[in-house]
């Protein structure tokens, strides 16, 4: 019994360390396909969050094109593929100023192209183009990588495709928004068009400087031929337009137009489509254009811009290229802009004046050359057509004459003292008071306390009707400050008030077009010269004003704008030296000059007998000999008085009639005073 059960025992320890052999034998295959199914596990999560989060990127990258699908454009419509009108604004002389719009010749075709403009432009802006679908993923990233070894941007990753979709569609904006949409619409375009069709689209709509778009039109401004007939040289400096028009236009910027023409040739050469000699024999020296470097980005863009938004009252909007001839006279107009600029050059800094504006014009109202700020680039805003400026003493000429109409004579005396209305106590520049002057020795001098009297007599609102006869449309604030130019008005109309005068009392309307055509030559709009002037103020109260102005030059705060011909004006100030101008005519010529800051900072020293005066002595001594004076018509006071070789009492007297009171004794009718 004990030895069965001792048997058992060794059977059993036996069968323990057998098992436990298999077990330790066993263990390896059973660790191996642990591992085996841990690693499929892993892979499994790893394949199945990638197949979800794959899901879920593609659905948010759906959700992100559908939010910006949808403010596309609508690019069904073929009006997108249509230029608009371009204008071409010319001066009295023929000469072009300025164009606008998308001046282009004839679209063409790339078949009709020579194959070197089409390979330049496509070794320069996108050399996969016949080959991505739309949108170039490997460009992409090599403008990224070049960007990132350069650090700035030289590269750009965007097709021809692209480019045509921004052009045709959307902004010119860099935002992430619109650079999407450019892709999806670079997409789209690739489906609608052969290659051909948007290489043709893109080469007639993208633009190649000084006004010109599309390769025809820039072929024939900067070479005199159509884009079919351009040589290898000019394909190259067409196609390196396209990265900066303006820097490298061979009008403006021969040289540099050269080096960026090699570059393109380079390009064409490590592309294959030119051998290195044919890059060297393109390389020569270039011919200068035959064409005229245009104008057209100085100042007398205020004058184009002013043109270009007055054209819809005449034609309403265009729906065809049109050419406006105009009243601009280059010649006045560049020395307009020389003298103004001068002039801040010269003084800017150390008188605190920045900002000027200068208009001039003849009797009748034909804008000779208007300069609306120092540069067109930094402020598109025109100060003598938008800005509402305090004329200071410049206005008093209109209360005068009104006072005039109202029965005083230019020898009737008047107090100039202090004066108190109220709280208005107005002050003579320095203090200084006269007495007893009269009207003529008042304007002569700029006496503030006579104007205001001569306000308080004729009442403010005689003189506003005045101000309206005489073309001010500016809000006029009826008080007594009014007397010395508180209210804001533009230049153009106190050039306007002041062709008035110097037509003789005759009404006068600012224009500046003459003509419009249409391109091929068909006449829309011709301006009429009146066959006679309204006659709106008595011819003889008039004259009797400008001579009163006469002195203002000769003798008084305008000498230093004085002339070695007749010529009335007058000075004006604002207060604090804010505003400073001059105002003056002959009978032939008007000009007003005005100098200031744009945010209404005091000027120092500045006032409208100095600086202001220099520019408009400058201007009219160029200006005055160059008009006909049979050209607009006159009042004639200068030719009838100028040659006399009396004083200016003298003049007065062949004015006024023998016996004239000079005490206002009550309204004199000039209506009877033709003679």
């Amino acid at each position: 019994m004990a030895k069965k059960t001792a048997s058992k025992k060794s059977k059993a320890k036996s069968g323990s360390k057998s098992h436990a052999a298999h077990s330790m034998l066993a263990a390896p295959k059973r660790t191996k396909n642990t591992r085996r199914r841990k690693r499929r596990s892993i892979l499994g999560f790893l394949f199945k969050w990638t197949f979800i989060l794959g899901i879920w990127g593609m659905l948010g990258l759906a959700g992100i094109l559908a939010w910006y699908a949808q403010d596309l454009p609508d690019i069904t419509n073929t009006a997108a593929f249509e230029r608009k009108s371009s204008i071409i604004v010319k001066a009295a002389d023929g000469s072009t100023i300025a164009r606008y719009g998308e001046l282009k010749g004839k679209s063409v075709s790339v078949n009709d192209l020579p194959p070197y403009l089409v390979e330049a432009v496509i070794a320069t802006e996108d050399r996969r183009f016949y080959s991505h679908p739309g949108v170039d993923i490997l460009g992409i990233a090599r403008a990224m990588a070049t960007n990132l070894l350069k650090g700035r941007l030289v590269q750009g990753g965007s097709t021809i495709t692209q480019q045509l979709a921004k052009n045709l569609f959307l902004t010119h904006d860099r935002k992430l928004k619109r650079k999407i949409q450019e892709a999806m619409l670079a997409l789209w375009l690739e489906r609608e068009l052969t290659k051909d069709e948007i290489l043709s689209a893109y080469l007639n709509r993208v633009y190649l400087g000084s006004g010109v778009y599309g390769v025809n039109a820039a072929a024939q401004l900067y070479f005199g031929k159509p884009a079919s007939a351009v040589n290898l040289q000019e394909s190259a400096v067409l196609a390196g337009l396209l990265k900066a028009p303006s820097t490298y236009s061979p009008l403006n910027n021969p040289d540099l137009a050269k080096k960026r023409a090699d570059t393109v040739l380079a390009a064409m050469v490590d592309a294959g489509y030119i051998t290195k000699e044919q890059a060297k024999t393109a390389s020569a020296p270039m011919v200068p254009s035959p064409r005229t470097k245009p104008t057209g980005e100085k100042a007398i863009r205020y004058f184009a811009d002013w043109v270009v938004d007055g054209l819809d009252d005449l034609v309403g909007t265009p729906d065809m290229d049109l050419i406006v001839q105009t009243t601009i006279d280059p010649g006045i107009q560049t020395k307009a802009e020389e003298s103004l600029i001068r002039v801040l050059l010269e003084n800017g800094a150390d008188r605190d004046v920045s900002q000027g504006a200068v208009l001039v014009m003849r009797p009748d109202g034909a804008v000779l050359a208007m300069v609306g700020g120092r540069d067109y680039s930094a402020s598109q805003f025109n100060r003598t057509t938008q800005a509402r400026r305090a004329p200071g003493s410049s206005f008093k000429p209109i209360v005068y004459l009104t006072a005039l109409l109202e029965g005083w004579q230019p020898n009737a005396t008047i107090l100039d003292a202090p004066i108190t209305e109220g709280d208005y106590r107005p002050k003579n520049f320095g203090n200084e008071y006269k007495g007893e002057v009269t009207l003529t020795e008042a304007l002569t001098y700029s006496l503030n306390t006579v104007a205001v009297r001569l306000m308080k007599d004729v009442g403010p609102q005689s003189v506003i009707t005045t101000a309206r006869k005489l073309g001010i449309i500016s809000p006029l604030q009826p008080d007594l400050s009014l007397a010395l130019g508180s209210s804001g008005v533009s230049m153009l109309e106190m050039d306007t008030a002041y062709a008035v005068l110097a037509n003789g009392g005759r009404r006068v309307y600012p224009f500046a077009i003459t003509e419009i055509k249409n391109a091929e030559g068909r006449l829309l709009y011709m301006r009429k010269a009146p066959t006679s002037y309204e006659q709106i103020l008595p011819p003889r109260a008039v004259q009797t004003l400008s001579a009163m102005m006469q002195s203002v030059i000769d003798n008084g705060t305008g000498r230093g704008a004085r002339l070695p011909f007749p010529a009335s004006g007058k000075t004006g100030t604002s207060q604090d030296s804010r505003d400073a101008w001059f105002m003056g005519f002959t009978d032939r010529v008007v000009t007003g000059v005005w100098l200031g800051n744009d945010d209404n900072s005091p000027m120092k020293k500045v006032t409208g007998g100095s600086l202001p005066a220099i520019i408009w002595r400058d201007v009219m001594t160029y200006a005055n000999p160059r008009i006909d004076p049979s050209m607009p018509a006159t009042s004639g006071s200068f030719n009838t008085y100028s040659n006399n070789g009396g004083s200016f009492q003298n003049l007065l007297n062949r004015i006024i009639p023998t016996g004239a009171p000079i005490e206002k004794t009550g309204p004199v009718d000039y209506s009877r005073m033709n003679e």
